[in-house]
């Protein structure tokens, strides 16, 4: 068979990439034609995403990718949740997209913490935090009444670039099961939720299942004749949809990034007061399964730490030294609280982290290297709260952790992990979102049969690290 090219748009929140994938029937090779950073906007004390920046990367990318590969087939886009464009019924924006750092949700957060979270998990089977959907449409609606009259679509992100480059505005379910507005017994919106939130219902269509195509593409001149096609626009969701799992449904999965995300896929969402307590989240694959998950925070605090270091690694070769050098060092006694909301998203990660441990009496690391041990371990012992909770919520027993993400390159978070759970760690060097995201698209071009004909097939070419507890 000859080889299909499938371009990849995989944005994230700190970067962007237009990812190729060539698949010759067996093999899948990857090549990243375009990287760009990404970062929020501070204004006038709020957060804002650069969405016209970004298309213009997305379009220099497509642009690359058409001219390494002049026969390339399709494209999808996946990025991270929770935000949107509030458009017009011709798709122009009405509003600023704002990020999901911004702070503007906090006192509705802490409001709905007092009264009416029991009830909006029963509807929804999404957690409180601070930054759904729900509580950003909110503050939306009260801080700019007009916007009910202005506004005719929400569009979450990997939604709105869809349209772009399609002209078609669709909802897709896993990006929209993260938003606390879909019916966790269905697979459309929740009716009372959104009345709950005060949020039109008209501003969303039926969410979508893919994979499957949403048409030519019409917003890039010059990508004539390739394919839009609607994949799991979640990140997450098309991370795990790239994992090699095991058929018995024995694996949890870690994608480690930004945020650590570990789930599993199941039959039915996991419910109740103590699913509630444990702020698991019941999420969905592109296809509509189940995807609960725990999520906490990451190597965004590492990520952040850095800033305040005038000294910090720029290569890969500085980032193998940093790590090594941490785990020559001991584990701290007390590790980090990542549930405190000050490490969110401080001025300063060092002075958050500083006052934490001065709050609990705990000493303060000496340099980078300890920095970096104490994060490492404070977000492995993360994993292992998460994998515990959905062991004892599904009533399964998992046998290992499947780590996909910029964490499953870095050895100390990996053995940290194993350690933690007490469960051996595969971490896979692949792309884990692109992947996913190209797996769909074979699979909506009739090239492959279905995900788990892709998993097989592509689990072959893998060599996993392995990490087991000590």
């Amino acid at each position: 068979m000859s080889t299909v090219h499938c371009a990849a748009v995989d944005l994230g929140a700190t970067s962007g990439r237009v990812i190729v994938g060539s698949w010759d029937g067996s093999r899948l090779e990857l090549n990243e034609v375009h990287r760009f950073p990404n970062q929020f906007r501070s204004l006038a004390g709020h957060e804002y995403w650069d969405i016209p920046g970004l298309w213009t990367e997305v379009r220099a990318g497509l642009h690359k990718a058409k001219e390494v590969h002049p026969k390339l087939a399709s494209v999808g886009v996946d990025a991270w949740a929770v935000d949107h464009v509030l458009a017009d019924a011709r798709g122009r924006p009405v509003y600023p997209v704002h990020a999901y750092r911004d702070l503007r949700t906090a006192a509705l957060s802490r409001d709905l913490g007092r009264s009416g979270i029991e009830k909006v998990y029963r509807l929804t089977g999404v957690p409180n935090y601070p930054y759904n959907t729900s509580l950003q449409l909110q503050e939306t609606i009260q801080s700019c009444p007009g916007i009910i009259g202005t506004a005719k679509r929400c569009l979450f992100i990997p939604d709105y670039f869809n349209f772009l480059l399609s002209g078609r505005m669709v909802n897709e379910l896993s990006v929209a099961s993260h938003s606390q507005l879909i019916d966790v017994n269905g697979t459309g919106w929740s009716g009372p939720a959104l009345r709950f939130f005060g949020i039109p219902s008209g501003w969303f269509r039926p969410p979508a299942r893919g994979p499957r195509r949403l048409g030519p593409v019409v917003g890039v001149p010059g990508l004539e004749g390739v394919t839009s096609v609607l994949v799991a626009g979640h990140d997450t969701a098309s991370a795990f949809a790239a994992m090699p799992a095991a058929p018995e449904g024995t694996d949890l999965y870690l994608s480690s990034g930004t945020w650590s995300l570990l789930g599993i896929e199941n039959d039915a969402p996991l419910l109740g007061p103590r699913a509630l307590a444990e702020r698991i989240s019941n999420e969905r694959m592109g296809d509509g399964r189940y995807r609960p998950l725990k999520s906490c925070l990451g190597l965004w605090l590492l990520e952040r730490l850095l800033l305040d270091f005038a000294s910090r690694p720029t290569t890969p070769a500085a980032w193998r030294q940093l790590i090594a050098s941490a785990a020559g060092t001991a584990v701290p006694a007390v590790l980090l609280d990542l549930g405190d909301a000050s490490l969110f998203n401080p001025a300063s990660m060092r002075g958050a982290i500083d006052a934490q441990l001065r709050r609990r009496r705990a000493p303060i690391p000496r340099d980078l290297a300890r920095y970096a041990r104490l994060i490492c371990a404070s977000v492995a012992a993360g994993h292992a709260s998460a994998a515990a909770a959905l062991s004892g919520l599904s009533g399964k027993a998992f046998g290992r952790i499947l780590m996909v993400g910029g964490g499953s390159q870095n050895r100390l978070l990996c053995q940290a992990t194993a350690d933690a759970a007490s469960l051996p760690v595969k971490s896979y060097a692949l792309e884990g979102a692109a992947v996913g995201n190209i797996a769909a698209q074979l699979v909506a071009l009739g090239e492959v049969r279905d995900h788990a004909s892709f998993r097989r097939k592509y689990s072959r070419q893998l060599e996993p690290a392995e990490y087991y507890p000590r």
